[in-house]
């Protein structure tokens, strides 16, 4: 069966907190097969309450490729849709309850608000928009629909940074006053900067997007656990921001650049991101945070500095971080670590994502969250190719 989109009339204009009927077995339709499409279906063989009903792509053979996975888990095989235009045709299905969106990002705000117009949730990869105009679009619909839209940022579910929530929450680390996030990732290899992959477009869509960029296209990675900390949206929010790229060099367009900027909050706290994906950098998050009673940073060295109490570096630091893994999503890492799951933070991400929506709970990232991350890709070009000029960033929750 079929239906018109879903918009009721919202007794609230903003969904901070939104909590929508219990969902008891979540009906997922899986939009896009490429590699992380296909590690979302596979990591659901371990989530209990969901059920993958339905898978789009273009490509007909990652569709018989992802039923062939399906059937080795021993789950049922999936209604499949193919084409351009496959994804809309399985939105329209009233059977579903989630929309799983892992496409490239051009399609990824065009993709979550037809979903939350057919009045399904949305859950889309990172990051939800490129555009401060689409983001405002997927706030509005969510406004209008009160469905939820869900970025799987799974660094989020990092166990340190997790770990550093909570930390935070029980007021370890005083005030925060300084964050830094980062992705910093040789990816040269698959950049189309070599002569095997300069040539290989489809796979290398990612990373040719980035060096192609003049500020930073990836920024959610190293925002999003900084958003959690600081409450954004919700008690603090970002005001404006400043960035820097580095000249470059390369062939083709294809430039070897490394992206820095700084944000400010209304209330006063520093953030630092960086992006870095063309030079050979080992790989860091930073994942730094300084407050007037701790200090703590997973790269390049694990390192706890609490008032009162002695350094610890390394493993120890590591070890002792578990002692503040008592959250439900950190219990959830936990949980994919016992059952082997490849990637324990994207599981505890979709399990978390489950749980909320099987009890009628408010999600851990929201729209505004989506919004106020994925914005920083545009004004930080803004700001980058206007000699670093500072550049404000919007409200999305009083647009």
């Amino acid at each position: 069966m079929e239906n018109t989109p879903f918009i009721p009339t919202p007794s609230k204009r903003h969904v901070i907190g939104l909590r929508c009927e219990p969902v008891p077995l979540v009906r997922i339709g899986l939009v896009g097969l490429g590699q992380r499409g296909m590690r979302t279906l596979d990591r659901y063989a371990f989530i209990s309450g969901a059920a993958i009903t339905c898978i789009a792509d273009i490509n007909e053979d990652a569709l018989a490729e992802a039923n062939e996975h399906l059937a080795r888990s021993d789950r049922d095989r999936a209604r499949t849709f193919a084409g351009k235009d496959g994804w809309q045709e399985m939105c329209r299905l009233r059977e579903l309850d989630l929309i799983y969106i892992c496409t490239d990002w051009a399609s990824h705000c065009t993709m979550a608000v037809e979903a939350m117009l057919r009045g399904k949730h949305a859950a889309v990869e990172v990051p939800a928009a490129t555009t401060v105009e689409e983001c405002r679009l997927l706030v509005e619909t969510a406004e209008r629909t009160r469905r939820h839209c869900f970025m799987t940022e799974n660094c989020c579910y990092d166990s340190f940074a997790l770990a550093t929530l909570q930390m935070r929450n029980a007021g370890l680390l005083g005030t925060i006053t300084h964050c830094e996030g980062a992705y910093i990732h040789d990816l040269r290899d698959s950049f189309g900067l070599t002569a095997q992959s300069k040539t290989d477009t489809v796979r290398n869509w990612m990373e040719r997007s980035c060096a192609r960029h003049r500020g930073n296209p990836y920024p959610t990675h190293g925002m999003g656990p900084i958003g959690q900390l600081l409450r954004l949206h919700r008690e603090d929010r970002l005001d404006y921001l400043v960035s820097l790229t580095s000249h470059g060099a390369g062939e083709d367009g294809l430039q070897s650049r490394v992206n820095s900027t700084l944000l400010r909050t209304v209330g006063g706290v520093s953030i630092l991101l960086q992006l870095d994906v063309t030079t050979p950098r080992p790989y860091s998050r930073l994942q730094t945070v300084c407050g007037t009673k701790g200090f703590v940073s997973k790269y390049p060295t694990p390192t706890i500095q609490l008032d009162g109490r002695p350094l610890l570096t390394g493993s120890d630091a590591l070890a002792a971080m578990e002692e503040h893994y008592t959250s439900d999503a950190a219990l959830r890492w936990l949980e994919g670590r016992r059952l082997n799951v490849p990637n324990e933070m994207n599981y505890a991400m979709d399990a978390r994502l489950i749980h909320c929506l099987r009890y009628g709970l408010p999600l851990d990232i929201d729209v505004y969250d989506a919004a106020e991350w994925s914005c920083i890709a545009e004004l930080s070009e803004q700001s980058a190719v206007n000699g670093s000029r500072p550049v404000p960033v919007p409200d999305f929750t009083n647009d």
